[in-house]
């Protein structure tokens, strides 16, 4: 046997897809994005006291005594069996009327989109991503070959009328046109803007028109603050073009690692025969305990309390305390702000100064899956507290004050 030196040594055994991204980074090196003292709104985490560690004890008691033995077996017990009427019942409250054959159930929305992502791309196919967009799903995506093409955004969310113009200009030219759109409509990850309902219904026939489908992508949709909450693109669905992607990490616990898709019967079947097996049912068995016992309206409440005041508590001290020259987004839901800086601060280099500040956060070409998004940052304020958001943007603005001389020297 040869000795190996390690991935240089397979490298012509892994997949094109893999190869072509050996030295790009993997998805979670951001946790990696971290300093001493310093506070980080980088991780899009619900913070401590939202996650509900007596009721999910209170849960996993009753289903032990419930189902006993089963519910630790591979096949689980009644309550693992009870899932799917579960989500249907989450889905329904979502204004989406949808049955049991409708319904997918995954190890978590990534692992749902992956499913999808498997059962519908083929290398060197096209799909449309907003511009930026969640970065786990544009390395999740690369996965599997295909071109990714971006379009821009605005205060109402995705530009559709220019993702309509490209799509006719694509078929005038006979180029390639998109499997599916990818979209988060409701407080959009990195951004925090929301799809407007004209948009989302545009979406649609655009959809038909051009024979795509759309996978929304909704994690913080119950997560509003203000305002009224849009319908589901999934709602306004006659023809099956929507592939809706859902999950409890941010209702419940990202532990749990549970989402499902809602789809037509015939996309369901293929996904059911695609992902077969593997779920965790003792994890499904106990969020069907969880929400059978608990209020979850109620405590989807409390929830919405608690982001209220980070959100609160970063827009102000965002207004307070930064230089003029920086914009920002102003969500009404979700985990998020976007961050513009003025032209000449990139966020990546100016990361070590506000590290060195006392604050950490995500930069914007993260979101992106061209070179776009260096002058744009994602903050987070979902998880920490309320007094730690104004320590990091305050943190942030003597940074960002430190680079503005050098801006202004370059413009003389």
């Amino acid at each position: 046997m040869s000795e190996s030196d390690g991935s240089d040594g397979y490298e012509r055994l892994f997949a094109d897809p893999v190869r072509e991204t050996m030295d790009g980074a993997t998805y979670g090196t951001w946790r990696a994005i971290t300093a001493p003292d310093a506070v980080s709104l980088a991780f899009g985490f619900p913070y401590p006291d939202a996650l509900p560690n007596g009721k999910i004890n209170e849960a996993v008691d009753a289903l032990l005594e419930a189902d006993h033995e089963d519910a630790l077996q591979y096949a689980g017990g009644d309550y693992a069996d009870a899932i799917t009427e579960t989500v249907v019942e989450r889905t329904r409250a979502r204004g989406i009327e949808c049955t049991e054959a409708e319904v997918h159930v995954t190890n978590g929305a990534t692992h749902a989109l992956d499913t999808v992502a498997q059962t519908f791309l083929d290398p060197d196919d096209t799909i449309a991503v907003e511009a930026p967009s969640y970065m786990g799903a544009l390395r999740l995506f690369r996965n599997y070959g295909v071109d990714i093409e971006g379009y821009t955004m605005d205060e109402d969310g995705l530009d559709v009328e220019a993702f309509a113009a490209d799509l006719a200009a694509r078929e005038e030219a006979g180029d390639a046109l998109p499997k599916f759109l990818y979209t988060v409509p409701d407080f959009q990850n990195p951004t925090g803007v929301t799809l407007s309902v004209d948009r989302r219904k545009r979406l649609l026939e655009l959809a038909e028109t051009y024979d795509f489908l759309i996978v929304e992508d909704d994690p913080y949709g119950q997560l509003r603050y203000d305002g009224t909450t849009p319908e589901p693109i999934k709602s306004l669905d006659t023809d099956g073009r929507v592939v809706r992607v859902d999950t409890f990490s941010k209702t419940i616990a990202p532990g749990i690692r549970t989402g499902w898709v809602v789809a037509d019967e015939a996309i369901v079947r293929e996904l059911d025969r695609i992902n077969a097996g593997g779920e965790n049912v003792f994890t499904l068995g106990l969020i069907a305990r969880y929400c059978e016992a608990t209020d979850f309206e109620a405590d989807l409440d409390d929830l919405r309390a608690g982001y209220r005041e980070r959100r609160d508590r970063m827009l102000d001290a965002l207004e307070e305390r930064m230089p003029a020259e920086v914009d920002w987004s102003e969500p009404e839901g979700g985990f998020f702000v976007w961050v513009e800086f003025p032209e000449g601060i990139d966020a990546e280099e100016l990361l070590e100064t506000a590290a060195d500040e006392g604050v950490t956060y995500l930069p914007g070409s993260y979101f992106f899956h061209d070179h776009r998004g260096s002058r744009h940052a994602r903050l987070s304020f979902s998880y920490v507290t309320p007094e730690e958001i104004d320590e990091g943007v305050a943190a942030l603005a003597r940074a960002t004050r430190a680079e503005l001389p050098a801006v202004e020297a370059s413009d003389d």
